[in-house]
């Protein structure tokens, strides 16, 4: 006669198993495509698209010494911008966010739920429709071609999200705390710095983490605001690559691709090393 508990752990077995199997195969099938451009990025050009997939003879580096001085200016300007912009949009975002959160979760005032309702309302609204009175306000006062446009909007908590996200966060923290820091003389300010910051960082992380990606990634933004190369940002610069072969400037998939991989290297770093403050961030938000 079988045993009952050993049919279960057979069962149990068998279904991790596939359980492992299909995550997997399905890990395998979401890098594919990362794994073909940094492959193809160490191929020459007419090789790319001529031989198979994860074939690894002729490779080289010369795509990327040839794609970092392909386009006007080094490759390297393009990152400095786009490192300016984005580190400028987190500290942004980090400031004014972190201290309306609290005004909304701990702080008293008239209209604060109304406020707060309509803060909600704003994260349904898609960001293209803002695009043409922004370059009008923008283009008025002569920031275009500055990072201007991506940072000051930010000082002013336009990003609905995150507020929402540190709301839920402080929500979570015990009134106590407040409390007896209030009874020992601390106002507001001390209370938000010394308190409920050093307990946010979890949910600081989140927002520092998504601004990066968020930011580095953007390109119709750039596209938009910074219409002279001087100013242009990584995405803008990937473009000028594909432009080049479009317009009859040859074939340039090679440097593209390589310039790729440079331009995915800090998203993966900071997604590497962040990634278990990003995971405490979104676990706890609004738990007790």
């Amino acid at each position: 006669m079988t045993d009952p508990s050993l049919t279960h752990r057979r069962r149990r077995r068998v279904q991790g198993v596939l359980k492992h199997v299909l995550l997997t195969a399905g890990a395998v099938l979401m890098l594919y495509p990362i794994l073909w451009m940094v492959i193809s990025s160490l191929r020459p050009d007419e090789l790319i698209f001529s031989r198979s997939a994860f074939s690894l003879s002729e490779l080289s580096f010369d795509n990327f010494r040839e794609g970092w001085n392909a386009l006007r200016h080094p490759f390297g300007h393009y990152l400095v911008n786009s490192t300016i912009i984005t580190a400028g949009s987190i500290i942004a975002n980090l400031i004014a966010c972190s201290m309306t959160a609290y005004a909304f979760a701990r702080i008293r005032f008239r209209g604060n739920r109304l406020f707060f309702a309509i803060m909600l309302i704003t994260i349904m609204l898609p960001v293209h429709v803002l695009l043409v009175p922004q370059y009008v306000l923008f283009n008025s006062l002569g920031w275009t071609n500055t990072p201007l446009p991506f940072i000051v909007p930010k000082l002013l908590a336009t990003d609905a999200f995150f507020i929402f996200l540190m709301v839920q966060f402080i929500r979570g923290i015990p009134r106590e705390l407040d409390e007896a820091a209030t009874i020992d003389g601390a106002g507001p300010f001390r209370i938000f710095t010394r308190i409920i910051l050093p307990l946010c960082v979890p949910a600081l992380a989140t927002t520092a983490i998504f601004t990066f990606i968020w930011t580095w990634n953007d390109f119709l933004g750039p596209l938009i605001f910074l219409t002279d190369s001087e100013s242009h940002t990584v995405q803008l610069a990937l473009r000028s690559f594909v432009d080049s072969s479009s317009s009859g400037g040859g074939s340039s998939w090679g440097a593209l691709f390589a310039m790729s991989v440079v331009s995915l290297l800090p998203v993966f770093l900071v997604f590497l090393f962040g990634q278990r403050f990003l995971i405490r961030g979104i676990a706890t938000t609004g738990g007790k």
